[in-house]
């Protein structure tokens, strides 16, 4: 699309999965969209990559049996998925002795398993109290959301273990420290996603099965069917302007005029546009109160995937380490042996400040620990620090602080005058997955066309 005059019934701002589910379901209604990109690419937290010759995701990922608007976009789009390797046991890393396991005990100790189990069904149960369209209005909303993940976590057991389990659990869903939310975010977030079960588990979980050629490939799929005419790339957007009759959005290339917009970033991301006339006071200040969590991604080739040969899936958790979470992301055929892992929340700051090769270091040092020597000499190691990301400043999604959600809560996904709001941080199913931004982007959609066929759209 040309920059000047264009003039649109939606200008939507992010060619992330939320802003193109948006525009897809727009146009199949009958809408003009325009999508404006800072990048030069579409799919937002979506990204591929190549590593020994084979695709790999460098972003998010996986799709699970629960998140059925994601499958059912991918079949839709003529895309496929293959199943996570998780055949042969599992290993658990804990002061320097590192278990194997085939069960759902994560190789600890009955005792501390037991506490564990406990914590868990605390969780579940209250979880499900949840009210996921305004979490603000739960019962004992109040309470959960003055006192931080952590404070509760050691109200709940002594066990030292069992804590340092859950401290880890944490960063590996929401690449932040269980000291950085509030209970009732992090309760919302289980309800929202199922069950913390579900969250961390592979073979029915939430990391089941993988798109072939790589997540991003929605992202791009949609993008086609849109076309390159509805589509500014490379253009970051600066201000959205709402006038008495639409709005304008400012990006790098022009300006583009619509009835209504769409911003469709993370809600800190999104703060950081000018908006003219100013954002009520609330959702100003919620957009400086969701931060994105801090990840480093790393992906590790071999020849072969070795570890199969030993009867091990290749998935890992260390509670040693900073590269402590590992699964098998080797191509469907095995033409290749790859690993991939995370350095989340305060160890993706912290390895931040190392040179790379400091870092890549460690990560295969931590592989070898777990998986023998074969994991010495990988045949390369490909990183992904979104931190570093311009357009992106974290992953794997915003976070709510204590206090957040009960004082700017409602904030998040009310419209501010002809300005809607779309990500995964707005979804109430699959919040921070990319089935929750598909969910969000047309949640959004239904609301603007609503809107449109009003006699005076925006007023």
């Amino acid at each position: 699309m040309q920059a000047g005059d264009a003039e649109v019934d939606v200008v939507i701002v992010g060619a992330g999965l939320a802003g193109l589910s948006a525009a897809r379901l727009l146009r199949q209604r009958g809408r003009s969209v325009a999508v404006v990109e800072a990048r030069d690419r579409v799919g937002g937290r979506t990204k591929g990559a190549t590593i020994a010759g084979v695709p790999v995701e460098v972003g998010g990922q996986w799709v699970g049996p629960r998140q059925t608007v994601a499958l059912e976009l991918v079949q839709a789009l003529g895309l496929e998925t293959f199943p996570t390797y998780d055949v042969g046991d599992s290993l658990m890393c804990a002061d320097g002795d590192v278990t194997r396991y085939s069960d759902g005990s994560f190789g600890l100790d009955e005792g501390t398993l037991m506490e564990v189990g406990g914590v868990l069904e605390s969780i579940d149960k209250l979880a499900a109290t949840v009210d996921l369209d305004r979490p603000w209005t739960t019962p004992h909303a109040s309470e959960y959301d003055s006192q931080t993940l952590d404070s509760w976590f050691r109200q709940q057991t002594r066990d030292p273990l069992a804590l340092r389990f859950l401290r880890l659990v944490v960063p590996a869903i929401f690449s932040a420290e269980s000291t950085e939310m509030s209970l009732l975010h992090f309760l919302f977030y289980m309800r929202s996603g199922g069950s913390l079960g579900d969250l961390v588990a592979t073979t029915n979980g939430a990391q089941e099965r993988r798109i072939v050629g790589g997540s991003h490939r929605i992202s791009e799929a949609m993008a086609e069917e849109l076309g390159a005419s509805c589509l500014i790339l490379g253009s970051p957007a600066s201000s959205v302007v709402q006038t008495e009759d639409g709005v304008e959005v400012v990006h790098a290339g022009g300006t583009i005029r619509g009835s209504l917009a769409l911003v469709a970033l993370p809600p800190a991301l999104a703060g950081r546009l000018a908006y003219h006339p100013p954002l009520p006071s609330h959702r100003d200040a919620l957009t400086q109160q969701v931060p994105a969590g801090s990840v480093i991604k790393v992906n590790v080739a071999y020849d072969r995937p070795f570890w199969r040969d030993a009867g091990l899936n290749g998935s890992a958790l260390s509670l040693d380490d900073a590269f402590n979470v590992v699964l098998d992301n080797s191509p469907p055929d095995a033409s290749r042996g790859i690993l991939v892992g995370f350095l989340e929340g305060r160890h993706a700051r912290e390895l931040a400040e190392l040179v790379p090769e400091e870092r890549r270091a460690l990560v295969v040092e931590t592989l070898v620990k777990l998986f023998g020597p074969s994991a010495g000499s990988p045949l390369e190691v490909l990183e992904q620090d979104w931190m570093q990301e311009e357009f992106t400043r974290g992953c794997y999604g915003g976070r709510l602080a204590p206090g957040v959600w009960t004082q700017y809560g409602a904030a998040l996904t009310r419209p501010c005058g002809r300005i809607y709001w779309a990500s995964a941080e707005t979804a109430a199913v699959s919040n921070g997955y990319m089935d929750g931004a598909i969910r969000a982007g047309r949640a959004a959609a239904d609301a603007m066309l609503l809107e449109l066929s009003a006699p005076d759209p925006g007023r």
